[in-house]
């Protein structure tokens, strides 16, 4: 008569195989999670960054070489305490410039969020075109 099942040392070798991978594993979910939350917050911040680019390159009032800055609404960045600033500048002009040719402008924009103490950034450039107008021409001899 032959007996069927396992041997105690057979079950101790498939549960000490199965702890450790079962350690593995966990070991990954957590640093997955990790991941996870930390590329988030930074998704987020792309986003936001991509909205106030838009609204700052299609504004026409918008004053060169001075920095503007301000924080979002919790509303829109999730309860993560975040903001911006940004800078207008003449990027290139016509050499000899004229109402009605056309120029191009850069925005620096810097958005900035917390993660817990510690502070994140992102910088982004963008460029517009627009069309000179006579009190956007520099008086003779001025840097441009």
């Amino acid at each position: 008569m032959t007996r069927r099942g396992f041997t105690l040392l057979e079950m101790l070798v498939a549960t000490t195989i199965m702890a450790i991978a079962v350690v593995g594993l966990m070991g990954g979910l957590s640093t997955s999670a990790r991941n996870a939350a930390r590329l988030r917050n930074y998704d987020r911040a792309v986003q936001l960054a991509q909205l106030r680019m838009n609204e700052l390159l299609l504004d026409d009032e918008l004053p060169l070489a001075t920095e503007i800055g301000g924080e979002f609404d919790e509303t829109v960045d999730g309860g993560v305490p975040s903001g911006w600033k940004a800078r207008l500048s003449r990027f290139e002009m016509p050499p000899f410039p004229a109402a009605g040719q056309l120029a191009l402008d850069r925005l620096e924009l810097e958005i900035w969020w917390m993660e817990g103490s510690q502070r994140h950034t992102l910088a982004l450039d963008g460029y517009r075109r627009r069309v000179l107008r006579q009190q956007d021409i520099p008086p003779s001899g001025a840097p441009q």
